[in-house]
């Protein structure tokens, strides 16, 4: 049964999950606290980084007194791993140390593991108690979880609009609609999500970079829906120092055969070094949800759209956004284009209601957090 100390010391171990975000996708956060028989800290860790060692090695790794062991209490937000992959199971390295009782937040639902790391450090005679902040646990990972379940990204629908709905002007121009603060902080969601995608007519009118600036922070893979893979390879996404990076999504399956060929490529000066992916085409468009799905198989957890009006709401039509973040700013256009248009409801029976919201003010801005 957990007590109110055990609370205490899983939510530092919260704290640490938190500090891998944006390095250790596809894997889970997790954090980790070793407190003695006594009942101080003497250990703690997260997992750092992709393909680097879990929390839990992290943190027995940082006892200076391994003596220290004896007794004590390992807390972990996630169940300890049984199998072998990038490193050694985390279950077996606590089985051989002299840990009294094991704390953690939640089972792994993967089936490598689904309980098979707490059976195991059970077997050893160590106590084991598992479902302490559980709620708290599966907040923080609730990309990794969805990524798990379904086997595509976790969606997140960026959108700033004005006061009276329109993301851009009737010549096109949307710089700026949010505010400095506003912009800071998708800059921090850039950080922190696998990847960032926009809409063919987002890359070409706007020439976005979808890199991180504002902020400090890793840059993430960026997308492009592109269904006939013709955008021009002037463009940032396809001629900056983060090329690689660039991932095109087309239906167009005999230019994207032309574009991948080794030999076309070698007789190209300024031929595009990303990564292009195929679906088939669904109404003239690239299919989002098979975009969605081969994006998960190339490990890519959490996305963040940072579409146009087109982009947006192809994915709310589809049921493929999972939560949308709009910006409204205390600005009046009167024209131009919409954020959302043509979702095909033409009753108010059939409007299509938020699960969860929240209202929050970003310098000038406000922000509605809502899920779909």
């Amino acid at each position: 049964m957990s007590t109110k100390t055990d609370k205490i010391w899983m939510q530092r171990a919260l704290s640490l999950a938190v500090m891998g975000e944006g390095f250790v996708s596809p894997n889970p956060l997790v954090g980790c606290v070793i407190v003695s028989k006594e009942g101080d800290l003497i250990g703690e860790g997260y997992h750092e980084k992709f393909g680097k060692e879990h929390a839990e090695v992290n943190a027995i790794n940082s006892v200076e007194d391994r003596s220290q062991l004896a007794g004590s209490t390992l807390y972990v937000t996630l169940e300890p791993c049984s199998h072998h992959g990038k490193t050694p199971p985390c279950a077996d390295l606590i089985t051989d140390l002299p840990f009294k009782r094991v704390v953690a937040a939640m089972k792994d639902p993967t089936g490598k593991v689904s309980g098979k790391g707490i059976e195991k450090i059970k077997e050893s005679g160590i106590a084991v108690d598992v479902g302490v902040l559980k709620k708290e646990a599966e907040a923080i990972n609730e990309t990794w979880l969805h990524f798990i379940e379904f086997g595509r990204p976790f969606v997140k629908l960026k959108i700033a609009q004005t006061a009276d709905g329109y993301i851009a002007a009737p010549n096109g121009d949307s710089k700026w609609i949010s505010c400095t603060e506003s912009r800071e902080l998708v800059h921090r969601w850039r950080s922190r999500c696998d990847a960032v995608m926009v809409g063919r007519n987002t890359a070409l009118h706007d020439n976005p970079s979808l890199t991180v600036r504002l902020v400090e922070g890793r840059q993430p893979k960026r997308v492009v829906i592109d269904g006939p893979l013709e955008l021009p390879r002037h463009l940032n996404l396809f001629s900056d120092q983060f090329e690689e990076k660039t991932i095109v999504i087309t239906h167009n399956l005999e230019r994207s055969k032309a574009v991948a060929d080794p030999m076309l490529k070698m007789l190209q000066s300024n031929y595009f070094r990303g990564e292009v992916m195929v679906t088939d085409p669904m109404d003239g468009h690239v299919n989002l949800k098979q975009a969605l799905k081969k994006l998960g198989e190339a490990g890519i957890t959490s996305l963040l759209v940072e579409g146009g009006q087109q982009l947006s709401t192809a994915l709310i039509k589809r049921g493929l956004a999972d939560r949308l973040h709009l910006f409204t700013a205390p600005k009046l256009l009167g024209g131009g284009t919409k954020s959302i248009f043509g979702l095909g409801k033409n009753r108010m029976e059939d409007i299509i209601p938020f699960k969860n919201f929240e209202w929050e003010q970003t310098g000038t801005d406000m922000l509605l957090t809502a899920d779909l």
